[in-house]
C-alpha cells in the first residue's frame, strides 16, 4: 500500500533534488495529496525567498503521488509524463509552504476513460501552495498524459 512515508523514501533514491531541497509528502489518500517544503539555505534564491523550481517540485509531487496512489488502487500499469506546466506566484515563499492537490476524482475519471478507450489521455491537475498564515503563495497546473503499458 502506497503511503506518504513510502513516497518520501522513494524521493531519496529517485528524486534526490526534491529530497535535498526538503520536499516531503504529509498526506496521501485516493482523493488528496499534501506536500510541504520549508524555506532554508538549501532552497533559497537571491531574493530571500524559496527558489521557484523548489516550489514546482513540491507542487508536482503532490499531483504525481496522487496519480500513483490511484494507479495502485485501480491496479493499472500506465506510463505517465508531464506535458506542460503553468504557474503563478502571489507572495514570497518563506517559512513552511504546504502544497495541496485535491483532484483525485479528476484522475479517477481520466484513468477510467483510459481503460475504456485503450489509448492515451491527458489530465490537468492543480496544486496550490499556502504559507503558515494560510495565504496563497503559488498556483500550479500540471498537464499529465497517461498511456496504458
Amino acid at each position: 500500500m502506497l503511503t506518504s512515508k513510502k513516497i518520501n523514501f522513494y524521493t531519496f533514491f529517485k528524486l534526490p533534488a526534491a529530497w535535498w531541497s526538503g520536499v516531503r509528502v504529509t498526506t496521501l489518500t485516493s482523493k488528496t495529496c499534501e506536500t510541504y517544503v520549508r524555506y532554508s539555505w538549501r532552497n533559497q534564491n537571491p531574493f530571500k525567498s524559496m527558489y521557484f523550481a523548489v516550489q514546482a517540485m513540491a507542487a508536482e509531487l503532490s499531483t504525481g503521488a496522487l496519480i500513483l496512489k490511484q494507479l495502485e488502487e485501480k491496479e493499472l500499469k500506465v506510463s505517465m509524463l508531464v506535458l506542460g506546466m503553468k504557474s503563478k506566484y502571489f507572495k514570497k515563499a518563506v517559512g513552511k509552504i504546504k502544497f495541496s492537490c485535491l483532484d483525485g476524482d479528476k484522475i479517477g475519471h481520466s484513468l477510467l476513460e483510459l481503460n475504456t478507450k485503450k489509448s492515451i489521455c491527458t489530465c490537468i491537475l492543480t496544486a496550490n501552495g499556502y504559507d503558515e498564515e494560510g495565504d496563497l503563495v503559488a498556483n500550479f497546473e500540471f498537464e499529465w498524459t497517461f498511456k496504458l503499458k
